[in-house]
């Protein structure tokens, strides 16, 4: 694992966050909402992630068993990270690649995952 801080947040910049995590390879989730979003998914502990702005600009959104919580700008409606339950049970935040400051989208691997069917 390598780890590497990173900062990023929403399209308007209300929301902005500071995250340690290893992201050479990412999770493209093919369940109806990350779909949708084309999210590319990240993963980190609470204790490696700051959230530096915006926390009043955030608007929550639960689905199916409700266990992350969708977090995204209320203003310009990007969802750049989830907070939640991993597999294992232990607090999680999922960071959206796409929405960390010059990251280049061509250096992680991507690993599909079936969240459609789970």
């Amino acid at each position: 694992m390598t780890l590497q801080s990173y900062s990023g947040g929403c399209h308007c910049g209300k929301v902005h966050f500071d995250v340690t995590l290893d992201a050479a390879r990412v999770i493209s989730c093919n369940c109806s909402f990350c779909r949708k979003l084309g999210s590319l998914l990240a993963f980190t502990t609470p204790d490696r992630f700051t959230l530096a702005a915006g926390a009043d600009a955030l608007t929550e959104y639960r689905f199916n068993t409700r266990k992350i919580r969708h977090l995204f700008c209320n203003t310009c409606g990007v969802e750049s990270f989830a907070r939640g339950t991993g597999p294992d049970g232990k607090e999680m935040v999922a960071v959206n690649v796409r929405c960390l400051d010059d990251f280049d989208l061509d250096a992680p691997e991507i690993m599909p995952f079936d969240g459609k069917n789970h």
